[in-house]
């Protein structure tokens, strides 16, 4: 009579050590690099942003994009 592992042991043991070995030492597949910023260029956006606050900015007269500008960079620690 033979015996039969009942299932225990699906496949080939060396397979699926290898399988692991290649699954923990493959490096992941990295996306496109990411673009350097450029200085000085300006992208549009488009925000929503309340009423006051763009009042607030524009008081002052032209250059208020340029205040609103500042006033981010300067919450975003630049």
């Amino acid at each position: 009579m033979s015996r039969s592992l009942g299932g225990r042991r699906p496949g080939d043991p060396l397979k699926a050590a290898e399988a692991a070995f290649r699954k923990a030492t493959t490096k992941p597949i990295e996306g496109p690099p990411k673009a350097r910023s450029i200085p000085g260029v300006k992208e549009t956006a488009s925000l929503r942003v309340d009423q006051d606050v763009v009042e607030f900015f524009q008081e002052d007269g032209p250059g208020w994009q340029d205040r609103i500008n500042a006033a981010l960079r300067k919450a975003a620690g630049k």
